[in-house]
């Protein structure tokens, strides 16, 4: 497996940031890392090595984001203003920074061919890869979320004030009329799992309440939800992810949605 490490200094958050990129061809899959998690956390967690007859056999390229939770949304003792503002820089990282240099790459790998990149994440990755595509669909084919949450109330309660609520995608979904926007949203893969185990309460309420939403505005997905011995874990999130990843192949080979 063609492995390589990338380290850079973030002008929109004024430090350096690293990711590390996993393959030699195939569409460009971004995931973001569990809460307060690092670039390397997938590959030490088995998630790697999970998705490597995916990765072997040139079908993606995998980049796995580092995070910024403990300076955003696990910093319970700095102002939510400046948490959430944080977080926004990070998300202009993502956009302005990571991503067009890593599809620059994945592009030149494929031998020029630009295809959009597949999102994906566990717990707090699976929240960070929604929030992600729901904001900016035109830079997405699609996400595979497990065990996310999908609203802000974890981090800052009931406050939805600036952008706490355009983080929070149970509260901002519901009003987007945009018809351009849905459009794009409607025309993404979307995938959602959860658990019914061990860990996986929060998960799941909020899981169910975001099919509903999906639901309401014609939005199609496939959300699913695994066994009452399904926890909320890495040994699950492995065998979701071949899973999913699989099928979610499968039909782009089918449907080549660049």
């Amino acid at each position: 497996m063609d492995v390589s490490y990338h380290k850079g200094f973030a002008r929109n958050l004024g430090r350096d940031m690293e990711y590390k990129r996993y393959g030699h061809a195939g569409r460009p899959v971004v995931v973001f890392p569990t809460s307060q998690g690092r670039f390397y956390q997938f590959e030490d967690s088995g998630g790697v090595g999970a998705l490597s007859e995916f990765i072997d056999t040139g079908r993606i390229q995998l980049f796995t984001l580092d995070g910024i939770d403990s300076e955003s949304f696990f910093d319970k003792h700095a102002d939510p203003a400046d948490r959430i503002a944080r977080h926004e820089a990070y998300f202009r990282y993502v956009r302005e920074e990571a991503l067009p240099e890593l599809l620059a790459t994945a592009a030149k790998a494929n031998g020029g061919r630009e295809l959009r990149p597949l999102f994906s994440g566990c717990s707090m990755g699976g929240y960070h890869a929604s929030n992600f595509v729901f904001r900016f669909p035109e830079l997405a084919s699609g996400v595979i979320a497990l065990s996310g949450v999908y609203s802000t109330r974890d981090f800052f309660g009931g406050a939805l004030d600036g952008n706490i609520f355009y983080n929070s995608p149970l509260d901002y979904l519901p009003g987007i009329v945009d018809q351009k926007l849905l459009g794009r949203l409607k025309a993404l893969r979307l995938i959602f799992c959860c658990g019914q185990g061990a860990w996986e309460e929060r998960m799941l309420t909020e899981t169910r309440a975001l099919e509903q939403v999906l639901r309401d505005k014609s939005i199609p997905a496939w959300v699913d939800y695994w066994g009452g011995d399904v926890s909320h874990d890495w040994p699950w999130w492995h065998k979701q992810l071949v899973y999913f990843f699989g099928r979610w192949l499968d039909d782009d080979l089918m449907h080549r949605l660049d």
